[in-house]
Formats: C-alpha cells, structure tokens, sequence
C-alpha cells in the first residue's frame, strides 16, 4: 500500500503500532514508516525507523524479513549519501534472502546502481531478478522491474530496448491498484518520449503524472529533474532553473534525500548554463560535483563535471587545464556508453581552437563528430557542430557549409513536430550556432548572395508554417473562456482601486495551465518546405523596390541591399550601440505622446538620425526612390523605421524575413470585401475612428459594446479582407503569447489570434504596443503581429510604442482614406503621416506606427 497510497499507508502503520504488535508485524509497520519518510518526509527519520524494523526482524527471527528490510534501508543509506553503508547493507541483504525475497533485494539493489550511475551492475542484478519476480507471479514488483530496466536503458542511449520494457510494464499496472507506480509509469514514458525527441508528448506525460502524483499528496522531486531536461530541450531554460530551485528548495524544507539534491543541483546549472547565466552555472555545478563524489556517484560527478567546465568556459576562463578537464571527461562519459561523451569532445575541441592548438582541436573534434549520423536529433546537431568546426580549421569554407545544412536540416526537421510557435521559436537557439558559422564562412568568402541566402536560412523560420491549433480541446477553449474572465474582473478591480491579489494569482494560475495545454501540441510531420531563392526575390522586386536585410555579424551589422537585380553589401554600426538609441528614440516618442513635449522632437529627430548611422551606414545613400522594405534581426525589430531620414517620405514596410514579405506578396486576397471594425472598451476616445470608418464603407461588420466580445470578434475576423480593431493593447515581455487587445469580455490573446483557420487578410491595430515583440531563440520573435502573418495576412500596421489616443483617431481616418483608393498599408500609412499635423504629437503618433507585410 505504501506506493499505492503513500499516506493512507503510513497512518495504518502508526495505528498498528499502538497495538503492541508482536516484532514481525511492529518491523512491517516501521519499514512502511521508514519508506515513507525515505521518499516524501525527513531521510534522517527514515533512517531511526529503518534500523528499528531491522532489529524487530532479528528478534522475529525471520531471515526473508530482515533481507527485505535491510535492502530498504540500503536505499535509504544511498539516498542520503552514505554510498558504503548502503552498498553493505545490500550485501548483507542479498546474503539473508533466499528466493522470491532474494529476487526483491536484487531488483532494489539494482535501482541502487542506477542512481549510482552503475548501468551494467544494474541490468545485471535486474536480469536475474526479474525471470524470479514473474515466476513467482509477483506482478507489481515484475512491473518495478522492468520500469526501472527500461529507465537503465534510457541512460544508456537504447530508446528502443526501453520503449519495449515500459510497454510490458504498463500491460502489467493495469492489472493493479498501483497509482503511485501507474504515476511513475507515466512519467517514465515520458522520459521515453523525451528520449525520442518527442517533446510535446513528453510535456504531456509529464503534466499527467504531475497530477496523479497531486491526487495521492506526495512530492515530485524526480519529476521535477526530468521536466527540467525537456524544458531545457524545448529552449525554456529559464523556467528549467526557476522549476529545480524551487524543488531544491522543498527538498530542504522537509530534510529530503541528499542523492536528490545533488541530482536537482545538476540540472540546475544546466538551465542556468543555457539560461547565459555562467556564475550561476558555475555554482550550482561545483555544489553537485562535491555532492556526487561525497555520495561516490562517479557516473553523476562526470555528468556534473562537464556542465562545470561549460559554465567556466562560457564565462572566459579558456585554458589548457579546461581543454584537459573537458577531454577527461569525454573519455570517463565514453566509458561509461553516456550519450553525453560528443558533447564533452565538442567542447574540448572548441577550447582548444580557441587557444590556438588545432591538432588537439581536430582530434577531439573528429571524436564529437561521429555522433552526427545516429541518435536524438540533438545529438547529431552536435556532431553536425564538431564537422563545422573541423572544416573551419581547415580552411574548407564549402566543409563549413555542408556541415551547417545537414545541422540545420536535423534541426528544422526536430521543430516541425512541434506545435506550439513558442516552442518552434525557441527551440532555433540550438542551431544559432551553425547558422553564425555559416554566415561567418559566406562573409569571407561567396559574396553578398550567398550571405543572404544564409541569413534567410535560420531567420524568422517560424513563421514559415502556422502553428498547430487544437480548436477540439475542450478543457483548452474552458480554460481560455476562465482566464478572460478572471482577467476582466481584475482589470475592473484595479480601475476601482480594489486589491486584486486574489484574482492575479488565479489568473497567473490560468495562465500557466493554457500554455502547458499548448505546448503539448504537436506539429506536421517533418518538411523544411520551400527554400529561400534570392533570383526569385529579385524578381519580385524588380527595378524600383529596394529590400534591406540587417544582418549582425561579431556586434557589427551588414547591410545586405537588394534590387535593380543584384544584392550589395555594406558595413554599417555596432549593434549595442544601436539597440541603446533604439530605446533613446522610444523613450522620446513615449514622452511627445503628451501635450507640452514639443521641445523633445529635434532631440528624437537627431537620435533618427543617428540611428541612421548605425542602422544604414553607406547603403542609405544607394536606397533610390522607390518602396522600401526593411527586415531587420529580432533585437531591432522596436525601431520607428519612418523616423530615419532617409525613410521619412517614402513607402517603407517591415517584415520579419526576406521569405515571409515574399510569401505576403504572393498571397491572395480573399473574396469578400466588407471589412470588420471592432470597437474595445475605454478609450479615451472612445475609438471616435470607428462610427466615422463604418460610414465610409457602408455595410461594415461593425462590433462594439456587448457584441465586441472574443468568441464574436474571433467569428468576424475568420478570413475578413480588412479589419480594423480599436482597443487597449498590453505587451507581456514576460509572456509575450498573453500580449492582448481589450474586448467587452476580456483580453483577446495571442493564443486566441492562433485557433483562425485564416487571419484577416489586411489587419489594422489601432491599439498601443501592438508591433512590440519579445526576441527569442535564434533570430525569432513572438508577439502579436508574428501570430497573425503565418495565418494568412499579408499587411498589418501596428504601433511600436504608446501614443495619444486623440492624435491616432485622424491618422486612422487618412489612412483608410489611401486603403479606400487602392493603395498598399505602406503606402497609405505614408500618405497619412503627411497629412497629420505638424505638431509634435500627431508626428510622434506617425512615426510610431509601421506597415508589415506587403498587402
């Protein structure tokens, strides 16, 4: 009972020790005791009680009850990092037992070795257990058996060997009351999917046993540190690091198993490592390294110790005594079969080519590199990594290339079964690497071309497909409809200056069980789809268009301009320093939104300017004077484009790609040509655009008041040619999927933009901070505006920063003026802005809106 209902067990045991039961029956009852607090309450305690049951099973003179209670108690001496005693104990165990017992104490000893990192000695004791466990007809610990065969498995790198072992346990739980090991059961298999590279199942997994485990009120530090793996592997590193302190910090709390903080110590320097947190990194590591090898845990502190000598070396303590640690490493994780051991070598050879020793760097390489053909998909990017390396040494700039492909092609393949756009976005960080080699390689050698064509390869990858939409997920769509309405009686709470802490934390709790469900999701089966083609590019454009693609390269960016048939290049400024004006120029037009600010625009002209500078450089003057379309990377994508000099009076739009504008320009409008103009709730005008522009188009779908509610509104912009939504606009940096509009019912979520079997064709947001996105992954953005072009719309305009309310109103107003006359967004918002007012108000409201796309 004690893993079928952990709590209810232990309360038993305590009632039958207040009998005064004869020794046999007071051992069973203090074993359970001990178990207990061994798994879920104090190991110190576990211990007293343990070593009471042992001696009530000599008084009992029963030699099978003392083996199986010293084989519990050896658990517990491991877990608490007495690894000798423990092992004694199990000796002692193995010794007394005879049988079906003896076949108990194996199968225990045999975990024992696992946690011990000792994968051979594991198999070894849990083959002979197990033939034992099913003759006797022993079906719960046969199911023990072959989990944790299939978990040593895994370990070792044989997905296959334990897909078949967890198949055969769970044939044999279901026979069972079992609900903890079902849990466990659960949670193994996703460990399994995990292995496979099947992250959305393996969240999944995860997420279910969570709850089971919550159902039987008991605590999920293992869970813990495999949610911390697939959450690192899925690029949430952060929350990776936020989810094992948080567990370490239970752990402590209730005095738990000293093997498991060690364990949750190492993945937390892993997230923090990935996180670019090296300090943080190098602490954690170091702590676990001196816990592993206190609890002789070799496998673990060789595990512990490559994390430690990654975060010294991505904090710039490069050195020989590094490139020996990382290469002694490798040689111990090969030894022991740990599909870690090519990390290791990659990371000795990127140190040595560092410091220069390129014969050391090629033989450590040449190792890592062999993982590229087999295994998880990011195994063979690391190989794919080694090969890049090698062939840089060596000069082969078309070796460089080769290996960045075949890289990135095992990467796009790996995020095509993702479903979640965040999870998409986020998991290109593992491929920012090979894409920076490879645009290294074009910019020495090959020419402006093929550097475009490189920096299009991992640029705005996400948007190249929609991401999956689940509208049959019934507790998904509940949930949605639950967190609309928490967060609007929140919002009204906090507009009538009543506390709200209640309501946030349900709505923080809303928040985080509608992006567990989409994250679960999966994606279309792999296919990198169509690849970039700079003719065809070129051709679109033709002689009066002029695209330009920033590309940052070592801090500096390089102007790639493209028209007239041909791609240029030019060296322009160093990004930090035009990410430092670009947020210059935003506080300046957040400050000209108010009255009295004139005396601010020259100083937010001349920041233009200079923006310019840094932005341009020599390609401003070789613009022409025709459209312009800007494609900036993630981190500068905040910029007023329209405030540059020499962008002021022309039509310019932004995009994401080179490849999305395309796409855009070659999307279809639909059919029907009724607009649909949405009206949110408190203005400060009161959206006064609104009852004008449904005058003008004279049969609109017009939603206001009641009807301006996210079910309706989501309805009428299904696949509409134009739309037009006044309202309030929230970006959330720290989640930027639950960036909204405000409609009568509540926020209009970026999730919610995502179940549209096709956006509106043209989309206006006349709404605040609606173009502001958050920089993820590799070069990828995730905001409202990246929602909506993978869905269908070819144009949005959206502002980048908060405006005045009343100085939106008549640049809403021209702008759909040029729309009524034929023209593009990017044409239309131009001619607004030379309509407006030339106070500093109505200029600072245009240049803070863009035009994205090309409709």
């Amino acid at each position: 009972m004690v893993f079928a209902a952990p709590n209810e067990a232990r309360v038993r045991a305590e009632r039958v020790l207040d009998t005064d039961p004869p020794p046999l029956h007071a051992s069973v009852a203090h074993q359970v005791i001990g178990i207990w607090q061994r798994d879920f309450g104090d190991t110190r305690l576990a211990l007293t009680h343990l070593r009471r049951a042992r001696a009530l099973a000599a008084r009992a003179e029963s030699a099978d009850r003392e083996a199986d209670v010293l084989a519990t108690l050896g658990v517990a001496l491991v877990h608490t990092g007495r690894t000798r005693q423990g092992l004694a104990a199990f000796e002692r165990g193995v010794a007394r037992g005879t049988g079906h017992t003896r076949a108990r104490v194996l199968y225990r000893r045999a975990y024992v070795w696992w946690v011990l990192g000792h994968h051979r000695q594991a198999l070894e004791d849990v083959r002979r257990a197990i033939p034992v466990l099913r003759q006797a007809g022993d079906v719960i610990w046969t199911a023990r058996a072959l989990t944790l065969r299939a978990t040593v498995h895994l370990a070792l790198g044989a997905v296959e060997r334990a897909d078949a072992d967890f198949t055969a346990a769970e044939a044999l739980w279901d026979t069972t009351g079992q609900e903890h090991d079902k849990a466990d059961a659960v949670e193994s298999r996703g460990l399994a999917a995990f292995r496979s590279g099947d992250i959305p199942a393996a969240l999944r997994l995860l997420d279910e046993a969570e709850e089971r485990y919550a159902k039987l009120g008991t605590p999920t530090f293992m869970l813990s540190i495999r949610r911390c793996e697939v959450l690192m592997a899925a690029g949430l590193a952060p929350e990776a690091l936020a989810e094992a302190d948080a567990a370490i910090a239970a752990l402590d709390r209730i005095g738990g198993q000293s093997t498991r903080k060690a364990e949750l110590l190492l993945a937390a320097a892993r997230a923090a490592r990935l996180a670019d947190d090296a300090q943080t990194a190098v602490a954690r590591a170091a702590v676990a390294v001196r816990l592993f090898a206190g609890q002789r845990r070799t496998w673990w502190e060789t595990h512990a110790r490559l994390v430690l000598t990654e975060a010294r070396h991505a904090a710039g303590r490069g050195s020989g005594r590094l490139v020996a640690d990382a290469a002694a490493v490798a040689g111990k994780l090969a030894s022991f079969g740990a599909p870690a051991a090519p990390e290791a070598s990659l990371l000795a050879g990127r140190i040595a080519l560092d410091l220069g020793w390129t014969a050391d760097a090629e033989r450590h390489l040449a190792v890592a590199a062999r993982s590229r053909h087999s295994g998880p998909p990011l195994a063979r990017m690391t190989g794919w990594a080694a090969q890049a390396l090698r062939a840089q040494a060596a000069g082969s700039v078309r070796g460089v290339l080769e290996a960045c492909r075949r890289g990135l092609d095992v990467l796009d393949d790996h995020r095509t079964t993702l479903g979640a756009s965040e999870l998409r976005a986020r998991a290109t960080a593992q491929g920012a690497e090979l894409a920076a080699l490879a645009q290294r390689a074009s910019l020495v050698s090959g020419g402006p071309r093929r550097l475009l064509v490189w920096s299009e390869r991992w640029r705005a990858t996400v948007l190249t497909a929609p991401p999956a939409r689940p509208p049959a997920d019934p507790a998904l769509l509940s949930g949605m409809t639950a967190f609309r309405e928490i967060a609007a009686r929140a919002e009204e709470a906090r507009r009538e200056g009543r506390p709200v802490p209640v309501l946030e934390r349900e709505q923080r709790r809303l928040e985080r069980e509608i992006r567990s469900r989409t994250l679960h999701m999966r994606g279309e089966a792999p296919g990198g789809g169509d690849r970039f083609d700079p003719a065809r590019l070129l051709e679109r454009l033709g002689d009066e268009v002029r695209l330009v693609e920033l590309v940052v390269l070592d801090g500096r960016v390089q102007v790639l301009l493209c028209g007239q048939g041909r791609v240029r290049r030019f060296t322009a400024g160093l990004l930090a320093e035009a990410e430092r004006e670009a947020e210059y120029v935003q506080a300046g037009l957040r400050r000209l939104a108010h009255p009295g600010a004139q005396a601010r625009l020259p100083v937010v002209e001349a920041a233009g300017r200079r923006l310019e500078e840094l932005l341009l450089g020599p390609a401003a003057a070789h613009l022409g004077s025709g459209p312009v379309v800007v494609v900036p990377p993630g981190r500068l994508h905040r910029v007023p484009w329209a405030l540059l000099p020499s962008l002021r009076e022309r039509v310019v739009s932004v995009s994401p790609s080179a490849s999305s504008w395309l796409r855009a320009r070659e999307t279809a409008p639909p059919p029907d040509v009724r607009p649909v103009l949405v009206r949110g709730p408190g203005l400060a005008t009161g959206g006064a655009e609104v009852p004008e522009l449904a005058g003008r188009y004279g049969t609109p779908t017009v939603l206001e008041g009641a009807e301006a509610r996210v079910p309706r509104v989501l309805e009428e912009l299904d696949g509409a040619p134009l739309a037009h939504i006044a309202a309030h606009g929230v970006f959330r940096a720290d989640s930027p999927l639950f960036s909204s509009l405000r409609m009568a019912d509540g926020p209009l979520i970026v999730h919610d933009f995502e179940r549209l079997a096709r956006s509106p064709y043209r989309i206006i947001l006349s709404c605040c901070d609606t173009a502001r996105f958050a920089s993820v992954g590799a070069d990828e953005l995730l905001g409202l505006v990246t929602a909506l072009l993978p869905l269908g719309t070819a144009g949005v305009v959206a502002c980048s920063a908060p405006v005045n309310d009343a100085a939106v109103v008549p640049l809403m107003l021209a702008l759909h003026k040029g729309i009524g006359a034929g023209l593009s967004l990017a044409e239309a918002l131009r001619d607004a802005r030379a309509a407006l007012p030339g106070d500093a108000v109505h200029q600072a409201t245009g240049w803070a809106f863009s035009a994205f796309g090309a409709a």
